[in-house]
């Protein structure tokens, strides 16, 4: 693909990365909100999923307190928040399907999101982090170690 498709990459992938630091907040709201006053929670209880708010609430502060950094590792091309922010997204997204019956409108928004960053974090990574710059991780794959060589970049610039 050639340099511009990377760059334009890399921007979905910063979209994505603070995407997923906005879902980070939400969640710790909504976790500290279920911890903290349970009677503010608008809720239908006979349409949830969820038996107990309090473990909910501890679930959901925990997801939003690893969404947060893993967002923002993103924003620097690091390799292992791609993999850790497929994960977690990934149980976001399940976890919305408890909340189709008594928030569908939510539930189905928060799908949506998880699915873009999903895309984001699976399509063409090799371009994107070559953009975003992370330097010193290891390649994905075998595949990408050789484009991103000192050779292939050019001589390095002189020492002061």
């Amino acid at each position: 693909m050639a340099e511009g498709g990377g760059k334009k990459l890399a921007g979905f992938v910063v979209f994505a990365g603070a995407l997923l630091m906005v879902e980070g907040l939400i969640n710790v709201v909504h976790g500290l909100t279920a911890l903290l006053s349970d009677e503010r929670l608008g809720m239908h209880q006979e349409r949830l999923v969820i038996v107990n708010v309090t473990a909910w609430g501890w679930v959901v502060l925990i997801s939003g307190l690893l969404l947060i950094p893993i967002g923002g590792a993103l924003l620097t091309g690091a390799s292992w928040s791609r993999i850790a922010g497929i994960v977690v997204v990934s149980l976001h997204a399940v976890t919305q399907i408890a909340w189709l019956s008594a928030y569908p409108v939510w539930a189905v928004l928060m799908l949506a999101l998880d699915v873009i960053v999903l895309y984001a974090l699976t399509a063409r990574w090799s371009e994107v982090q070559d953009s975003l710059g992370g330097v010193g991780d290891a390649p994905w794959s075998a595949m990408e170690g050789p484009e991103y060589s000192q050779a292939d970049r050019g001589p390095a610039p002189p020492h002061v």
